[in-house]
């Protein structure tokens, strides 16, 4: 069955995550996974340990403006959830190409 909608852009990344994962100290039992995308990583990297402007963040991934805050706001989203529900925040997947 042929996908519905535009194909995916490939986000262009400056190079993969240091680490996999990053896990909650202090939890009982095998805390549950929020998995963060490459490119939404390379968004939280950009816009706010950088400190970019979402204009000058979208011409190095080579998306979008508007396809940048919805990778911001997602990443964000799935931080919060990790950091406030105590799980492992995984960095995995995602149509990238490192360069």
């Amino acid at each position: 069955m042929k996908p519905k909608g535009r194909p995916k852009k490939t986000r262009l990344v400056q190079g993969d995550p240091k680490i996999a994962q990053f896990s909650p100290r202090g939890r009982p039992g095998r805390p549950d996974e929020a998995e963060l995308t490459i490119d939404q990583y390379e968004a939280i990297r950009l816009a706010d340990f950088m400190g970019l402007e979402q204009n000058k963040a979208c011409k190095y991934m080579g998306i979008s403006r508007q396809t940048f805050g919805r990778i911001l706001k997602g990443a964000r989203k799935t931080l919060a959830e990790g950091l406030v529900k105590g799980k492992i925040i995984k960095f995995a997947g995602g149509k990238v190409k490192i360069g």
